[in-house]
């Protein structure tokens, strides 16, 4: 037996050892019990689907699930009935817990009235395409509302009447499950959250002239200072008409020589009196006239 053929039968034999000696711990691994770790839990009441805000929660649209319970849910519950015909104030998702801070107080009903904050009011806003920016306005972005108004026959103004509003509401809820994704909302009606003194100046503005919303990044919270533009101010003041020069002829007046003095003869009489004796003489003195 040559050389060769010796190493292919030792080769061989070394992978039928290797596979069977794995294929016997594979067994052994198979045929030992499993060991179960139980981890404490606790009840946990989660929505069944995405929901969005308004909704009035029933039994058929949350559940009870086991929850760790190393880490529970703040404000969570464990009950059903302690969330059912309450109104979310708040849109949740799929498998989402359902906690205090999302739900309308007991007895206020669904809708958009439990979702207005303490102090605060909703207005409607009629918009177009363009006045709800392309459709991208949707519940919980903020938005500055913008008037344009002619105080003047030909002199109209812009400026922002209130700037960093809460949108509440927005279309159908069909078109809130599109904008959901990203998708523009088409809505004639946009609903805002204001204080009672911004929704009078929003009543005037939208009366008097033309409202524009301007969509806001969700950070910035920096209230909107501007004095306006006017249509003058837009488009700069108009140059000044051009001077023509004017020749103006000046005349000088010579006023003419002083005439000659001539002199003035005035009398004067002298009374002379010696002794008993009274005389009377007259001189004469030339005076400048």
């Amino acid at each position: 037996m040559s050389r060769g053929t010796r190493t292919l039968i030792v080769l061989a034999v070394a992978v039928l050892a290797a596979t069977a000696a794995s294929y016997s711990v594979y067994k052994a691994v198979l045929g030992m019990p499993a060991r179960t770790v139980e981890m404490p839990t606790r009840n946990a009441v989660v929505a069944k689907k995405g929901l969005p805000v308004g909704t009035l929660l029933t039994r058929d649209s949350v559940k009870v699930v086991p929850w760790p319970e190393k880490t529970p849910v703040t404000g969570g519950f464990a009950d059903m009935a302690e969330v059912v015909d309450r109104g979310l104030v708040s849109g949740v998702v799929e498998n989402e817990p359902i906690t205090e801070s999302k739900l309308a107080p007991k007895s206020a009903g669904a809708g958009l009235p439990p979702t207005i904050t303490p102090g605060m009011r909703a207005i409607a806003v009629r918009v177009n395409e363009a006045i709800g920016v392309g459709g991208f306005v949707g519940p919980g972005t903020h938005v500055d509302v913008i008037t344009t108004i002619s105080r003047t026959r030909d002199e109209p103004m812009s400026r922002t009447v209130v700037s960093n509003v809460q949108v509440l509401a927005a279309g159908t809820r069909t078109d809130l499950e599109e904008g959901k994704e990203g998708k523009a909302i088409r809505s004639t009606v946009v609903i805002l959250m204001v204080s009672p003194i911004d929704q009078e100046r929003i009543a005037l503005a939208q009366t008097e002239g033309q409202l524009m919303l301007s969509l806001r990044h969700p950070l910035d919270v920096e209230p909107t200072e501007t004095t306006g533009v006017s249509k003058a101010a837009l488009f700069g003041a108009p140059p000044a008409p051009a001077v023509k020069p004017v020749t103006r002829r000046v005349v000088t007046s010579v006023e003419p020589p002083p005439a000659p003095v001539v002199p003035v003869v005035l009398p004067i009489k002298v009374e002379t009196i010696k002794g008993m004796k009274r005389s009377l003489d007259t001189l004469t003195q030339e005076t400048p006239k």
